[in-house]
């Protein structure tokens, strides 16, 4: 068994690249080995920088036995050209074919024979097929060379059995050879062992392992926070992305004047993450400080990163400084109606048309969650006001959060400005959502405004695009609900958002909107469901009979029949379903059923029985305390077991007497109605 290794040496490849072109590689590479029949073991890595794109097998066959098998050819009618292309495609020679009868017809046949394949030949003819299928997200040409690249590419470097591989892909020539250097290419040097490799770069300072790289920068992070007596959330996200575009990590604290931290936090934080790829600190008590880290690509012997990146701060924070001061002192209220000079989309009139259709559907949401129409009025009058500011030009990630540091800065109550802060949210899966019940009335109405007027001018999302992030906002509304635990009519909520559009003349079909936008919620909230982990037909059970107004219950319900499927409950409910609605369907289609069964035409004790049992469950289900307690109320349902057993086990349904027969089909639609109170349980499989 021999090592083989691969390194790609280009010019920085960003950060965004590196983990597709990673995971694309090695999957190349094992579909290939797989399909050669070439063994390897599981110890395949796979790492880069910003110049290296490497790949690293442990152990492969030194050659490998192509069995001997039967090819079948094209038929003994086909072509003449058919014929000479199996021939050629196969080198095959003119008189090692044969003809062969099968159950399709008659057949030329080619018997491969037994043959032994070096794997240094497999690797030199196949390795630049599988650099050609490499898929980057973005890639360019350049010079006059036919090859698309992430970045110029600039080397290749090849080894297997210590030996070097030769092969040409496209400009390039492989060798044994590698840059030390990125800034000097002049500087080579060969290998013929990966630990070699990995050994000199790491005395370069060089970490070619990106995991390891990130695990060193986080600890080092870490480490020299604690130093200080500082604090650092570290963003695994940014965390990520610096690793992706440094080799040789070296962590430098920073700082910048006190003065700036008077400014709205998200600001700094986002100057730092964001735009400057910083780690901001905290203190004991989780405030902002001055102190930041740097993570450079060397050492900073004379100072000058430190200095530089300090320097780049200030000039940004200075700006930041001087646009709040501004921004801040002009009133909100005032500027309103400049909000006339802004578009919000081509058909859905201006962001003060918005505001003042956002202004009329908080204030009916008021009325659900108690609370004052007229500040849930005042804050959606101002919630748009902020993109008028110069900062949110500067930082537009920040639009709503700095409307909410206006208001509070120009006297506004807490509740106003929080909502206004929060309106936006979820801006993601995992963001953090709107608790607060006048920020969950503002951000409910800002989404449903958006959805009905984006239907309404029918951008309507496709399978595979969604340009005006439309999915997001439904499970933005839809996480709301269920994390709040709080339930919308959002029906009436749609149809008032149509209502108020038209008002401003705008010509939309309400009935579509409405139609297109339940079939739109559905979809989202089964998905919603699966990511969840939500059996799928669980979820096609308990939404069969669904309503948008009805998620929170839903949700409920099938999160709890989910954990119970498989346990004693869950199959109890299952039986008696199944047992009791397969009858119903066999033998009702010619009988009409009204669901109510007549307890004078009961002939046995096994009926009557059956009957108060479902009267008893149909209790429980218009019990006050037990309305929302699913887990109750499902193991009710299954409580219901020994009377259906009792029940098939003693009483004949098809009685000769019709009378007795529709009575107690009668009597078992009952039973299923009963259950369907709960969910339709038809689609739910049995284990």
């Amino acid at each position: 068994m021999s090592e083989f290794f691969l390194e790609i040496f280009t010019e920085e490849v960003p950060s965004n690249l590196q983990k597709n072109a990673r995971e694309n590689l090695i999957e190349n590479f094992k579909s290939f080995f797989e399909n050669e029949n070439i063994e390897y073991n599981n110890k395949a890595k796979v790492f880069s920088t910003p110049n290296r794109l490497v790949i690293y097998f442990k152990s492969l066959k030194k050659e490998i036995v192509q069995k001997s098998e039967e090819i079948r050819g094209p038929s003994i009618n086909a072509p003449e050209k058919s014929i000479e292309g199996f021939i050629k495609s196969n080198q095959i020679e003119n008189n090692k074919i044969y003809k062969k009868k099968t159950e399709k017809g008659e057949f030329y046949f080619y018997k491969k024979p037994l043959k032994k394949i070096k794997t240094i030949d497999l690797l030199n003819k196949n390795i630049p097929k599988i650099l050609e299928n490499l898929n980057w997200k973005k890639s360019m040409k350049w010079g006059e060379f036919d090859l698309y690249w992430a970045r110029p590419l600039k080397s290749i470097m090849a080894v297997f059995d210590s030996k070097t591989l030769k092969f040409k892909f496209h400009h390039l020539t492989s060798s044994n050879l590698t840059f030390v250097d990125k800034d000097f290419e002049e500087k080579t040097k060969s290998f013929k062992s990966f630990n070699t490799y990995i050994s000199f770069f790491k005395k370069q300072k060089i970490i070619i392992d990106n995991q390891e790289r990130k695990k060193k920068i986080e600890n080092e992070l870490i480490k020299q926070s604690q130093k200080k007596n500082l604090q650092i959330n570290i963003n695994k996200k940014l965390l990520t992305e610096v690793t992706n575009i440094v080799e040789k990590p070296k962590i430098i604290l920073c700082s910048f004047d006190k003065k700036f931290l008077s400014i709205p936090k998200e600001i700094i934080i986002i100057t730092m993450q964001q735009h400057q790829k910083y780690f901001p600190t905290i203190d004991n008590k989780g405030n902002l400080t001055n102190y930041f880290f740097i993570v450079a690509n060397s050492l900073d012997l004379k100072g000058l990163i430190k200095l530089g990146n300090e320097r780049v701060v200030e000039a940004r924070l200075n700006d930041a400084e001087f646009f709040w001061k501004k921004n801040k002192s002009q009133s909100l209220i005032k500027l309103i109606s400049k909000l006339k000079n802004i578009n919000y989309f081509k058909g859905l009139g201006t962001y003060y048309d918005k505001v003042q259709r956002i202004k009329k559907l908080s204030g009916l949401i008021s009325d659900e969650l108690l609370i004052s129409k007229e500040k849930i009025e005042i804050a959606s009058s101002i919630c748009k006001v902020d993109l008028l500011s110069d900062l949110v030009g500067e930082f537009p990630e920040l639009q709503g959060v700095l409307g909410g540091h206006f208001a509070i800065s120009q006297g506004f109550e807490k509740d106003i400005s929080t909502a206004v802060s929060e309106h936006y949210l979820p801006i993601g899966i995992d963001s953090a959502i709107p608790k607060k019940p006048y920020s969950i009335a503002l951000s409910l109405s800002d989404k449903i405004d958006s959805l009905v007027g984006f239907f309404g001018l029918n951008l309507k999302p496709t399978s595979s695009k969604d340009p005006y992030a439309l999915r997001r906002l439904v499970i933005g509304l839809i996480r709301m609900i269920l994390e709040n635990n709080k339930q919308f009519k959002i029906k009436n909520l749609i149809n008032y958002s149509c209502q108020l559009y038209s008002e401003q003349s705008f010509k939309f079909d309400s009935k579509s909107i409405q139609k297109d936008l339940t079939v739109f919620f559905n979809e989202r909230f089964k998905n919603y469901m699966k990511e969840k982990e939500i059996r799928q037909d669980i979820i096609e059970s308990s939404t069969m009979s669904y309503s948008i107004d009805d998620i929170l219950k839903i949700y409920k319900k099938a999160n709890v029949f989910n954990k119970n499927v498989s346990k004693q409950v869950g199959k109890d409910v299952i039986f008696i379903y199944k047992r009791t609605s397969n009858i119903l369907f066999n033998e009702i289609k010619n009988v009409e059923i009204s669901n109510s069964a007549d307890p004078g035409l009961f002939k046995s004790n096994f009926e009557k029985n059956l009957y108060k049992k479902i009267h008893d469950i149909r209790k429980d289900f218009t019990s006050v305390t037990k309305e929302e307690n699913y887990q109750v109320l499902l193991e009710t349902l299954a409580s219901a077991r020994k009377e259906v057993t009792e029940f098939f086990d003693n009483v004949i349904v098809n009685d000769n007497d019709e009378t007795i027969k529709k009575n107690r089909l009668e009597l078992l639609s009952m039973l299923c109605k009963t259950f369907d109170n709960y969910f339709n349980f038809s689609k739910v499989e049995n284990l």
